[in-house]
């Protein structure tokens, strides 16, 4: 019996990690019969067949999961952002934030395409990261021209994650950074300034610390998982401020003595970030229910 990591998933084929050493294993029956799937970064025994292949034996517990696309175990969650092509947009970024804390992570912001920006695109987005800075994210701002290992190498060690729509990068950015892989990349479509999806699998690649994975690039961003309870807790400015409203259960919208709103009016959270939580909190109130 070996324990490593799923890395990779294709047609119910498992490939595993095993301190180095790679088993294509597949998983036993029993799983079937109790509706569970592996998934990439599942910790996994296997049985040994030969010196290739083997049978999943067990899946150990798994510490968060993304849903979609679906990968466990994750220390890091990278929102990769472009400065042009597309356009950078605060509301696909909160979007994406807002995902990944309702998976219990604290994510990081990459911008790419630095080198692509005007002077003046560079300063809006150096200004917008700077807000996302004081509210306790970590930032960077990157060209693909920059030395991509150094900005890597910062990253939290274990499984990073890239997250982000189509064409924004990611898969160039694993490149630079790993130019054996040669990954496929994608132009950018200009009629939907959005790129085609060129990454078709979750799939994990070393890194100096850890893994990192990049994932099907997507622009429809999924919360039917997010309660409008639980949007305020997303934001996290905006439940920190929250602890000081009147009322514990305030949604911070139009309630009596709204510490969130009073901030809001005094600049002291940000008006776009503060409106991007009333669209959304208006999308999850006004969603369908499901039967």
């Amino acid at each position: 019996m070996k324990t490593g990591r799923i890395i990779r998933s294709l047609s119910g084929v498992y490939r595993v990690d095993v301190e180095g050493t790679l088993y294509d294993a597949k998983a036993r029956g029993l799983f079937r019969k109790k509706q569970i799937t592996p998934i990439v970064g599942d910790i996994v025994d296997i049985d040994v067949e030969t010196h290739a292949s083997g049978y999943i034996h067990k899946i150990h517990d798994r510490r968060n999961e993304l849903k979609r696309p679906p990968v466990s175990n994750i220390d890091l969650l990278v929102v990769v952002m472009s400065a042009v092509e597309p356009e950078f947009s605060t509301q696909l970024l909160d979007r994406f934030l807002v995902i990944a804390h309702s998976y219990g992570l604290m994510p990081r912001i990459v911008v790419t395409k630095k080198d692509l920006a005007t002077d003046k695109q560079r300063k809006m987005i150096e200004d917008t990261l700077s807000i996302y800075e004081e509210i306790g994210y970590r930032t960077q701002f990157v060209g693909m021209e920059e030395d991509i290992s150094q900005v890597v190498s910062v990253w939290e060690s274990g499984l990073a994650v890239l997250s982000g729509q189509s064409g924004v990068g990611k898969s160039t950015l694993i490149n630079h950074y790993r130019p054996d892989l040669n990954l496929a990349t994608s132009e950018i479509s200009q009629s939907l300034n959005r790129g085609r999806h060129t990454t078709r699998h979750v799939e994990l690649y070393q890194r100096h610390n850890g893994f990192i994975a990049d994932t099907p690039g997507f622009s429809a961003l999924d919360f039917s998982h997010i309660e409008k309870e639980d949007l305020r807790d997303y934001f996290i400015e905006i439940s920190q401020a929250g602890t000081q409203c009147k009322f514990r259960d305030c949604y911070h919208i139009n309630e009596p003595k709204c510490a969130v709103k009073q901030q809001e009016e005094q600049n002291q959270i940000a008006k776009f970030r503060y409106d991007h939580y009333l669209q959304l909190f208006n999308e999850i109130s006004n969603r369908k229910v499901r039967y």
